[in-house]
């Protein structure tokens, strides 16, 4: 019931937003206001509207594809409060890192999917991904090495206008939300990991 809540409302919210540049407007994440005190609201809002509808459709793919398993897993509760804490960590680090940047902005689920995403591989390691184009599925741990990897370069050299800091972010808080909820679940992963 979380992660359907989740999927209506950032359609909604995103369909709303693009079709209103005020709202959208209103919803973005603006590092420069809040590292000036202004416009804390911006830290969730903007987690729930997108750019545009390819970004919106990337995002809801992710999600539908490893939200709902999750949930039944480790419960709705939980599930919301990993995804708002995938949401408020990379929105925060995105604070920090361009707080003094007037033009910088930021809108999408992304840290918080790749937190959902990043707890699903800790809860199913030996699953495997198929991510597109590649033909070929792959071991859920590797590709989350490939992407952190692929995110932190990126992140240091790409002009593109990917937040990959949320990325880093969500992923990471979604490791780390496991091992201190569920920390039985996360030795098991180690000893997946060692063999």
């Amino acid at each position: 019931m979380g992660a359907l809540t989740i999927l209506a409302v950032t359609v909604v919210a995103s369909v709303a937003a693009l079709l209103s540049p005020r709202l959208l407007g209103h919803a973005v994440l603006r590092p420069y206001l809040i590292a000036r005190r202004s416009g804390y609201w911006r830290l969730l809002t903007s987690g729930f509207v997108h750019a545009d509808i390819a970004h919106l459709l990337f995002n809801l793919i992710t999600f539908y594809s490893f939200a709902f398993t999750l949930e039944r897993v480790i419960g709705t509760a939980r599930f919301i409060s990993l995804y708002f804490c995938g949401l408020l960590t990379s929105g925060i680090g995105t604070c920090i890192k361009h707080r003094d940047e007037p033009d910088y902005a930021s809108v999408g689920a992304s840290g918080a999917i790749s937190a959902v995403l990043f707890a699903s591989i800790v809860y199913f390691p030996g699953s495997r991904l198929l991510i597109l184009p590649i033909p070929i599925p792959i071991p859920a741990p590797l590709f989350a090495v490939l992407y952190l990897a692929w995110s932190y370069y990126s992140s240091r050299n790409s002009k593109d206008r990917i937040n990959h800091d949320a990325h880093i972010a969500g992923a990471l808080t979604g490791i780390a939300f496991v091992a201190l909820t569920d920390p039985q679940r996360f030795a098991a992963l180690l000893r997946y990991l060692t063999g």
